[in-house]
């Protein structure tokens, strides 16, 4: 496998991706492997998105809204 050494990287960044590391139970190093993989591979990130929008549920004209659905149910249960 191949080495990269990046230089000259403003401390907030670094800093930032050692807390986001921390945050995900990582070491910097394995945060810095994912970030590249998920900006890099073919297919990683954007055919998530990509399938996502084609399964996005388009609501009829004049269906209620889900706030309105969570409203509703909200009422029911202070009825009774």
């Amino acid at each position: 496998m191949a080495q990269l050494t990046v230089r000259n990287v403003d401390d907030a960044i670094a800093a930032a991706l050692k807390e986001r590391a921390a945050k995900a139970g990582r070491s910097a190093e394995a945060e810095h492997r994912r970030i590249l993989e998920e900006a890099l591979r073919p297919g990683h990130r954007a055919d998530f998105f990509a399938e996502a929008r084609t399964k996005r549920v388009k609501l009829a004209p004049g269906a209620p809204t889900t706030t309105e659905i969570l409203r509703a149910d909200r009422d029911r249960d202070e009825a009774s």
